[in-house]
């Protein structure tokens, strides 16, 4: 990736997408949301959609700004789309967040702050879709990981296309009888195109490439590969397009969400294959705690989909959705995540400070940024943190021990935040070569430098 410009607010999402994983984590330890509250309480949601959005999206967002122009080999269509598109998340956000607080009594004003959330989370995602959008269309035909990220993005718009429908009906805008009913019964379709497709899908196509260039294991591109891309899109196209139809038709919707479930499973069992194929086949025989991080997130997911299938088959799936909800989204999207961004932030760091100057300097080498050992407790406490609180839930255990999981995870989370801090601030590099002639030391929230 040396000579590949940097997008310049992707720290910036990073930054911001931490702080509102802290946040969430604080709100479930002051017993907001829940489990003290029912899953479809406005608490709840608030807590749901500041995770989703704050956290996991804006991650995705960034990451996608700096490694869509990698996966293709082009530049971002536009450099200075990101900034507003952040701005605009984060308003479209805070104003989501007000609407549920409005929703449950805990604020009184007039305001619609649900209208103004679609208007401005719209607006930032379609500068989302644009930016990346027309930067995979200049690129075609595609390599495989970059059509895994196109699937995500149809499915990010799904979402929010659901999204803005339950906002202009909660803010009393939108009164169709069409309407009343995809907001009455699409919750299940949002929620797939969200989690499943938007971020997991997603996250699997960025995978194949990270982990193959971070393990230095061969790019996957046979017939297990495609097939998990053809049938998973099949997956959730069945899921949501179907699941749309059987809405509008007064069809049970049950029917193309466990259609699309079963093609789901298939193509997730392709994946674990070719990951487990990249882990055995790559050339770095010592794995960094990134990619054994993501290891960890990825056996997770796979635990995760055992005990959804598990539950179904005793009939005790729909009293435990929110710990199947919860494990995916902590034990394996945010755990990939964390797991990503630490090997990111250093990666971009040293790019940004070091690119200008590689080849005429002796300069540090990635792994140089970082101090695995110190990192590796933070990890190891958040994955253990998470499997406590979830077991709590799961065995309907006092919810004394579920806060106590969550505020071990807040801990780690603050732990592994302070880790890619001291990387950002190259406070881990030995002193001699810190800052060699020609390099000045990166921003914490922006990258100054555009490496050619």
């Amino acid at each position: 990736m040396v000579g590949v410009a940097l997008s310049r607010w992707t720290m910036s999402y990073f930054a911001t997408a931490v702080l509102a994983l802290i946040a969430a984590e604080g709100l479930m330890l002051a017993g907001i949301g829940y489990p003290h509250a029912a899953m479809a309480a406005p608490a709840s949601l608030l807590l749901v959609h500041l995770v989703a959005i704050g956290w996991l999206s804006l991650l995705m967002c960034g990451a996608l700004f700096q490694f869509v122009p990698v996966l293709v080999n082009r530049p971002l269509h536009s450099n200075t789309l990101p900034l507003p598109t952040l701005i605009l998340l984060i308003a479209g956000l805070a104003a989501l967040l007000l609407g549920f607080a409005q929703m449950g009594g805990t604020i009184q004003t007039p305001f619609g702050f649900f209208p103004a959330a679609a208007i401005l989370l719209g607006s930032g995602f379609v500068l989302v879709l644009w930016n990346l959008g027309r930067t995979l269309w200049a690129a075609r035909p595609l390599p495989l990981p970059a059509r895994f990220v196109v699937v995500g993005l149809c499915s990010l718009a799904a979402t929010v296309f659901l999204g803005i429908i339950f906002a202009l009906v909660l803010g009393g805008v939108a009164t169709k009888p069409h309407l009343l009913d995809v907001t009455a019964l699409g919750l299940p379709i949002h929620v797939i195109a969200g989690l499943g497709g938007w971020l997991t899908f997603t996250a699997f196509g960025v995978s194949y490439r990270l982990l193959a260039m971070f393990m230095l294991a061969p790019e996957l591109e046979g017939r297990t590969t495609r097939g998990a891309l053809y049938v998973g899109s099949t997956a959730l196209a069945v899921a949501i397009v179907g699941g749309m139809a059987a809405i509008c038709t007064s069809t049970n919707v049950i029917w193309p969400i466990g259609a699309g479930g079963i093609l789901g499973l298939l193509a997730l069992a392709l994946y674990g294959g070719d990951i487990q194929h990249l882990y055995r086949a790559r050339k770095r025989r010592v794995i960094e705690l990134n990619s054994r991080m993501a290891g960890v997130a990825l056996a997770n997911l796979a635990a995760t989909i055992l005990l959804g299938i598990a539950l179904l088959l005793a009939g005790r799936f729909n009293g435990h959705v929110g710990v199947i909800v919860f494990l995916v989204a902590f034990a394996w999207l945010s755990g990939f995540g964390l797991a990503k961004l630490y090997k990111i932030v250093a990666f971009l760091t040293w790019l940004e400070c070091y690119g200008p100057v590689l080849g005429k300097t002796a300069t540090p080498r990635v792994q140089d940024l970082v101090t695995e050992p110190r990192a590796q407790k933070w990890f190891a406490l958040y994955f253990v943190a998470v499997w406590i609180a979830a077991l709590a839930l799961l065995f309907a255990m006092p919810l004394l021990l579920f806060q106590v999981g969550v505020g071990a995870m807040g801990l780690a989370t603050i732990g592994i935040g302070i880790q890619l801090m001291r990387t950002r601030r190259l406070a881990n590099v030995a002193p001699a070569l810190r800052l060699p002639k020609g390099t000045q030391p990166p921003h914490l929230l922006h990258s100054s430098v555009q490496p050619s």
